[in-house]
């Protein structure tokens, strides 16, 4: 029996999420598969985005066009992926020994899979990071909140606190008002 390798498997762009899902399906579909197949991995990180003053959580792809998957290779597997999975384009590969035209999967190192499970796992035991698209100095609107109508100036990005400083004008005064992300957008 040989031993599970992690490979990687090109997919058509924007389509790797669905791709994958197709190929876990497959393998549940037959039986022999399960067996030396571990795992189909998208790599993503959450971010969180603010736009027009909303904040969202949403998943980035680390390698767009690729998805990765631990399992023993054989020739049932090859035929799967090639032939039966829409969106998949195959394996990442490269020339057999001494032949011009025969190409053969390459598994990725040990070393550079355990770096992506790393960065996988850390992202889903660490909060989403913030995607931050406000500058110092920029001019900003308040949308939400007892100010809300007023302009203002960015003073402070606090960015581990999702909020920003920001110096409004309020009876002819300089006032620093602390803000979430979503209670401003740019003007």
């Amino acid at each position: 029996m040989a031993e599970k390798k992690w490979y990687v498997l090109r997919a058509a762009g924007t389509k790797e999420k669905k791709a994958a899902e197709y190929l876990r399906k497959e393998i549940e579909r037959h039986t022999d598969l399960q067996a030396i197949v571990d795992q189909v991995l998208v790599p993503v990180k959450k971010e969180i985005v603010t736009k027009n003053g909303k904040r969202k959580e949403v998943e980035r792809l680390l390698y767009p066009g690729y998805v990765l998957i631990h399992a023993e290779l054989n020739g049932d597997l090859e035929y799967v992926i090639r032939n039966g999975i829409p969106g998949m384009a195959g394996f990442l590969t490269e020339k057999s020994g001494n032949s011009q035209t025969e190409r053969v999967p390459v598994p990725i190192r040990d070393d550079e899979a355990q770096r992506i499970l790393g960065i996988q796992d850390e992202n889903a035991t660490s909060a989403a990071e913030t995607e931050v698209n406000f500058s110092v100095g920029e001019a900003v609107k308040i949308t939400d909140g007892p100010f809300s109508g007023f302009g203002g100036i960015v003073e402070e990005i606090l960015e581990e606190r999702s909020k920003l400083k920001v110096v409004v004008v309020i009876f002819g005064r300089k006032t620093l008002l602390e803000l979430s992300f979503a209670q401003v957008t740019k003007e």
